[in-house]
């Protein structure tokens, strides 16, 4: 096996963006603006949100940025409101986002880590609203490292975080594969030295991911077969 652990991207790789975010941010602007259509209008377009369609474009901030981007985003709608209070909004209602496993989350985990596979999950949303995710979707107890931008190593696309998955693990990075959606993701693993894997669970398309990418799958179920190819 050319591979001793796994790096998830958490929202786009093990959740659908599409089917948990675009859901959520509908939910944020619609609370934010309090039923002003106009200000829901300027909220969507600092987030790069189509309201008609109820989904994010695909060069949005947010989708890669951590929460504090995020907050500067859509606090350039609000200028009443601190950048602070909006994070601390943003956070709340991420916690409580409506999740959408890509695949069955458990079983699928369960079965690489019964290939000897050291599991992380390296987020730019914060620390806590992974670990709430993973608790949520009951597999926080898969993983022998999760980290957010919050949490002393960086955000991507610096490699940091990656290589503190490595140090925790002890693992040599070229043993490591990061999977992601994102340029962000891919990004971040060829600097660390890593493997990279795309997925299609978030917006970018495989022109977007292939340049970065040892490989881009449908999801992350097709993993296990990637491994023994």
């Amino acid at each position: 096996m050319r591979v001793d652990g796994i790096i998830f991207d958490k929202d786009g790789t093990l959740f659908d963006f599409r089917a948990t975010w675009d859901v959520w941010a509908m939910g944020v602007i619609t609370e934010l603006s309090a039923g002003d259509t106009a200000l829901a209008q300027r909220i969507a377009d600092a987030a790069v949100f189509d309201l008609a369609a109820r989904a994010f474009l695909p060069d949005s901030p947010i989708i890669a940025g951590t929460n504090r981007e995020a907050a500067e985003a859509i606090g350039s709608a609000l200028p009443g409101r601190s950048i602070e209070a909006i994070e601390a909004f943003l956070s709340a209602r991420a916690a409580v986002a409506p999740l959408a496993p890509a695949v069955p989350l458990d079983p699928y985990l369960t079965g690489l880590a019964a290939r000897g596979l050291a599991l992380g999950v390296i987020t730019n949303d914060t620390e806590a609203g992974a670990v709430a995710h993973l608790t949520s979707a009951g597999v926080l107890a898969h993983f022998a490292f999760v980290a957010g931008f919050d949490s002393g190593h960086g955000a991507k696309p610096d490699p940091a975080p990656l290589l503190a998955f490595c140090r925790s693990t002890g693992l040599d990075p070229a043993r490591v594969v990061m999977v992601g959606d994102s340029h962000h993701d891919l990004l971040a693993g060829r600097r660390a030295g890593m493997q990279t894997l795309g997925v299609l669970t978030g917006t970018a398309g495989v022109a977007d991911l292939a340049p970065l990418a040892d490989a881009v799958l449908p999801d992350i179920g097709h993993i296990p077969e990637w491994l023994v190819a």
